[in-house]
């Protein structure tokens, strides 16, 4: 007997090969060249407001200068006019610079989100059973906006530095080459300061953005159980395992905060002694004949603009630095293969848009990692026919259930449906055709007639068939007692509704898509047997033209299948109709006097 492990992700294909083995910039260039023309015209801003920000002290240069030989007074409103137009200039060009770039960013930012949740939506059950809600919240949120700072305003400012530097440098080259090479002196310790300190912020932000992470799962899993934190009394607990949590983030941010406030300090110091040097050698230029007043003033006020571009290199490279460590965060899901999906490796069959519902189990084993979950399991469910599964808690009903419509993988040739490997079934036309309530129904916080319709989205304006399922449901009488009916909305995962009613409302929506194949996985567990009773007699009209697979722990449930396996250690044990299978004496029969005993003590 062979077992099929569910463990490790799907081999790549080559095209996923090819693009998991480019490195993280490329990737994120592939993004941003859709925005190419945006980024062009806005790098053209850049270019012209960095121009006219240069421009500006060369004009003061030219007007000081011009007053002290005793300009008139039509020189100097000339003056005046062109810095107030540079002003101006500078303003515009600015304006259309930062909504240029920054709504590219944005455009990017857009696109990433809806990819990166088009990739989640992918991913196979068991990826979600290993990861964290609130730490894929946090990817999602977070680190996106973390790579959105780093190709918008990081993109910009660093070509607005790279520009007033490089240009800047020219001109005060031209004013005086000694004074220009006096205030870059300090130049390599600024570069081994940045050097030092990116890496140090690059290494504490992804610490931060880890323990976000785990904030943020808190967070998530407090609210989901906010019903059984209140029911144990444990809010004090809770609030205190995130009262620890959010102390770890603020101590990892504290540590972020203190090499950001040693690193501005140490920039304007080195800048500040470049500055003290080019005054004090500037103004003996002055004095000795060899530099005019405007070119001391415009060499100042270039060396100036050049302490902006030094300190922004420092929030600039803080911002690279934050990005590329979100961007590699993201990777990490989004490198993820998924393991069930059509791929024409494992022979997909396009043909396949029909299904009638007959299925076959050949000689089924399925394990998770090292824990075997089903052994061996051969049967056979013809078109039509209700099938009964029942065993203890852990015999692999559930499982079994899964691997009908591929939220797991079957081993090939081990699950066929209508004689076709399940495997070889798309996936759109296979789980369009099953209709599965599992244990635990999960219904949105919209409408409740928007959850019976969530399977078919056209049948939301079609009142008649989401109350017609509603009825076979038997959901309809708890409806009347809404404030709004069908449209009341019933809170996030359906909080205003009690266990019985979402799992009826789980029903409705199920039966609504109308499939070949209806699974009920322990799906009547929350109601009363009363309740159970009319919802299998309304059912059973509608199992007769549909395959139909019923997990239960209730024989009341079971017993008018046509066929019923009894699991024990995932092996089927038993087959047979419930009257067989009485008779037999064997594990079902034992359950079944165990429950007519429980039966008659609680009825006396």
């Amino acid at each position: 007997m062979r077992i099929y492990r569910h463990e490790g992700a799907r081999p790549l294909g080559t095209r996923a090969i090819y693009w998991s083995s480019m490195s993280p910039t490329r990737r994120l260039l592939g993004y941003v060249l859709r925005y190419r023309r945006s980024f062009l015209g806005g790098l053209l801003c850049v270019a012209g407001t960095a121009a006219v920000g240069l421009a500006s002290p060369w004009v003061l240069k030219l007007a000081i200068d011009d007053l002290a030989r005793g300009a008139d007074a039509a020189k100097v409103r000339f003056y005046a006019a062109a810095v107030l137009g540079l002003a101006a200039a500078g303003g515009i060009l600015r304006f259309l610079m930062r909504r240029i770039i920054i709504g590219a960013s944005r455009g990017i930012e857009y696109d990433l989100r809806n990819d990166f949740f088009a990739h989640l939506q992918r991913l196979d059950l068991a990826y979600f059973q290993h990861h964290r809600t609130g730490d894929l919240m946090s990817r999602a949120t977070n680190d996106l906006g973390a790579v959105r700072m780093m190709i918008g305003p990081a993109v910009m400012y660093s070509a607005t530095t790279a520009l007033t530097f490089v240009v800047g440098i020219g001109l005060m080259w031209s004013i005086n080459a000694r004074l220009t090479l006096v205030a870059l002196l300090p130049l390599p310790l600024i570069s081994v300061s940045v050097r030092h300190f990116g890496a140090a912020i690059h290494r504490r932000f992804e610490r931060i953005q880890e323990q976000l992470s785990d904030v943020s799962a808190i967070t998530q899993e407090m609210l989901s159980g906010v019903r059984v934190i209140r029911a144990y009394g444990q809010e004090a607990f809770e609030a205190g395992r995130f009262r620890r949590a959010n102390e770890e983030y603020v101590r990892r941010n504290r540590g972020l905060i203190r090499i950001q406030s040693l690193y501005y300090p140490i920039m304007g110091f080195l800048m500040g002694v470049g500055a003290l040097l080019v005054l004090w050698l500037g103004s003996r230029e002055v004095v000795a004949g060899r530099m005019s007043v405007g070119e001391l003033v415009a060499f100042n006020a270039y060396l100036m603009m050049l302490s902006w571009p030094m300190i922004a290199f420092g929030w600039v490279t803080n911002l690279l630095q934050r990005g590329m460590a979100s961007w590699t965060r993201l990777l990490e899901v989004i490198d993820t293969p998924p393991r069930v999906t059509d791929d024409e490796a494992d022979g997909a069959v396009a043909s396949v848009d029909r299904i009638a519902g007959a299925i076959e189990l050949r000689r089924l084993s399925f394990a998770y990692g090292d824990h075997v979950v089903l052994r061996d399991i051969s049967a056979v469910l013809p078109a039509g026919s209700t099938t009964a599964i029942v065993g203890a808690t852990g015999s692999g009903k559930s499982t079994l259930l899964h691997l009908l419509p591929r939220l797991y993988d079957p081993p090939p040739g081990t699950v066929l449906l209508d004689g076709v490997d399940v495997r070889r079934i798309p996936l759109a036309v296979l789980r369009g055709a099953i209709g599965f309530v599992p244990q635990e129904p999960f219904l949105f916080g919209a409408t409740l007639a928007e959850n019976i319709a969530f399977g078919a989205r056209e049948a939301q304006d079609r009142r008649d068939r989401v109350e017609r399922a509603a009825g076979i449901a038997r959901l309809d009488a708890d409806v009347a007692a809404f404030p709004k009916g069908y449209d009341t909305t019933i809170g996030e995962r359906g909080i205003t509704l009690s266990g019985g009613q979402k799992q009826r409302g789980a029903i409705a929506r199920a039966l609504l898509v109308d499939p070949a194949i209806l699974i009920l996985d322990d799906a009547l567990s929350a109601v009363d047997t009363y309740t159970e009773e009319e919802i299998l007699g309304r059912l059973r009209g509608v199992m007769r033209q549909r395959t139909s697979i019923i997990v239960s722990h209730r024989v009341s449930t079971v017993r008018h299948a046509d066929q019923i396996l009894v699991l024990a250690e995932g092996r089927i044990v038993e087959r047979g109709t419930h009257d067989q299978l009485v008779a037999s004496g064997g594990v079902y029969a034992a359950l079944y006097r165990q429950q007519l005993l429980e039966e008659e003590l609680a009825a006396s």
